[in-house]
C-alpha cells in the first residue's frame, strides 16, 4: 500500500499518481488533499492523527512551502512503515507515533535528486519517484536504493540539527487551571488544544473559564443543547473548545495558533 497526503487539492495529486504507478503496481490510498496548505505543523498534526492506522505502508507526505529551494528531500523508516517528503518536519509526528507505538528506532534517508524537470511540483517530479523507488524496493531494503544516503547521526528524542523537525508546544498545567495553545481547528470548527484531556479528568457537568467563557465539560457534544458552548476530550487525546451543532472556533473566537487559558469557575 502506498498513501498520499498533501495539501495540493485538485488536479495535481492525480500527476503524482500517475508518476508512482508507471513505476510500480502499489495499491494507492489518498488520506487528503486538502491538508492546511503551507502550513507544515498544522499537516504533521493532521497525518500523526492517519497516518498510524494503517497497515505496513509507504507514505508520500508533500506539504511544501520550500519547494524549489536546497531543502532535502527526506525518507524516514519507523519499522515496516516509511515516509517520504520534503525535510520541513512535516513527516516526523507521524515517524514518531508509529516508532513509539511498535518501539522501533527510526531511521532517516536523504533522497539525492537532480535537475526535476519544474522547480515547483516537486511533489511529482521528487517525492512520487522516491516514494515509487522505496516501494518497489520494499522497507527493508531502502539503504540498497542508489538514490538514498543514510542520517546516521538523527537522533529523533534531542534537538533536530541533521533533519528539520516538527514538534507541538508543550502545555502549563496545574490542578485549577491550563495554558496552551489552538493546534488546529478541523472542518466542523472544533479548536482542538494542546492541553491533555487528563486536564478534564473528574470535572464532567462542570463550568469551566474558556479565556472568560464559560462552558460545560461533557463527553459528548450531544449531552448540551444545540447551539451551547461545551469542553471536552477529543479522539486524539487533547482538550477542544466546541459547540454542539455550532462551531468552536467562532464562538470563543479562537484560531490556530491563539493562547488559550481553561480555569475552574
Amino acid at each position: 500500500m502506498l498513501t498520499l497526503a498533501s495539501d495540493f487539492g485538485s488536479p495535481y495529486p492525480a500527476a503524482m499518481k500517475g508518476v508512482i504507478l508507471q513505476r510500480t503496481d502499489a495499491k494507492l490510498v489518498d488520506i487528503s488533499h486538502d491538508l492546511p496548505r503551507q502550513d507544515v505543523r498544522a499537516s504533521g498534526f493532521w497525518c500523526r492523527e492517519t497516518v498510524p492506522y494503517f497497515p505496513p505502508s509507504v507514505h508520500l507526505v508533500v506539504v511544501d512551502p520550500g519547494v524549489g529551494t536546497d531543502r532535502n528531500a527526506l525518507i524516514v523508516r519507523a519499522g515496516d512503515h516509511a515516509l517520504v517528503g520534503p525535510d520541513n518536519g512535516v513527516l516526523l509526528p507521524s515517524a514518531r507515533r508509529i516508532a513509539g507505538a511498535r518501539g522501533v528506532e527510526l531511521d532517516c534517508f536523504r533522497y539525492e535528486y537532480a535537475d526535476p524537470a519544474s522547480s515547483t511540483f516537486h511533489g511529482r517530479d521528487v517525492f512520487a519517484p522516491a516514494a515509487a523507488a522505496v516501494h518497489a524496493a520494499g522497507v527493508d531494503a531502502i539503504e540498497s536504493l542508489d538514490a538514498t544516503a543514510p542520517i546516521e547521526s538523527f537522533v529523533p528524542d534531542s534537538p533536530a540539527d541533521i533533519v528539520v523537525d516538527c514538534r507541538f508546544p508543550d502545555p502549563e498545567v496545574s490542578a485549577e487551571s491550563a495554558r496552551g495553545e489552538v493546534l488546529v481547528v478541523d472542518d466542523f470548527g472544533n479548536a482542538i488544544t494542546n492541553i491533555p484531556g487528563s486536564f478534564l479528568d473528574g470535572r464532567v457537568g462542570e463550568t469551566l473559564s474558556v479565556d472568560g467563557t464559560p462552558a460545560t465539560v461533557v463527553t459528548a457534544f450531544a449531552d448540551v443543547d444545540a447551539g451551547e458552548r461545551l469542553v471536552t476530550v477529543g479522539s486524539h487525546g487533547f482538550v477542544e473548545c466546541d459547540v454542539n451543532r455550532g462551531r468552536g472556533d467562532d464562538a470563543f473566537g479562537l484560531a490556530p495558533g491563539d493562547d488559550v487559558r481553561l480555569a475552574a469557575e
